[in-house]
């Protein structure tokens, strides 16, 4: 029987999204993703992905996966989402890494969905990672990502505007973002 986790080591939370909340394995370098019990379904979903995607650098390493749950690197960093409500600067490098990541997955057959500030981050090496795959399987298209580009480009890149974000603000654009596409 393999253990997942020693006695020693402890679970500390570090997101909670729609299907699932994240920890933060110590001691160690990976994180835990466990399912909510009504989204199991989406566990093995999405292992498969990380699995197709593991030879990308931009995505984080599937380790080990359950029933409900999924083991994978730990990233340190911040969000883009953090990077907006502290200023720290995102460029547009940092923009057409995240192109670059989306295109290799495309041409593993993938249709990455579900991409927004919460979802990419800018690693302390200054390297960007995605995650949430589990809908890069999805049928339809996704706006997310092209209309956080042409955002960054409109308003983000100009010289007055600003760097740093209130997190109540980027909540309340989110929340009408999303009732306007529904």
């Amino acid at each position: 029987m393999q253990v997942l986790l020693d006695y020693d080591q402890t679970l500390t939370l570090i997101g909670k999204g729609r299907s699932a909340y994240v920890f933060r394995i110590q001691q160690s370098n990976k994180a835990i993703k466990i399912f909510y019990p009504n989204y199991v379904h989406i566990a093995m979903e999405e292992a498969n992905i990380y699995r197709k995607i593991q030879h990308i650098p931009y995505f984080p390493s599937l380790t080990e996966a359950g029933s409900n749950y999924l083991v994978i690197d730990y990233i340190e960093g911040e969000t883009f989402f953090e990077c907006l409500t502290k200023g720290i600067s995102i460029s547009e490098d940092h923009v057409k890494e995240v192109d670059r990541a989306l295109r290799l997955a495309r041409q593993e057959g993938l249709n990455p969905s579900d991409i927004h500030l919460r979802n990419i981050f800018l690693t302390s090496d200054k390297e960007i990672k995605i995650i949430d795959v589990a809908r890069f399987r999805q049928n339809k298209t996704c706006r997310q990502w092209g209309d956080l580009k042409r955002a960054f480009h409109r308003f983000y890149k100009k010289r007055y505007f600003p760097k740093k974000i209130p997190e109540f603000i980027l909540n309340t654009i989110a929340g009408l973002y999303k009732k306007l596409l529904l």
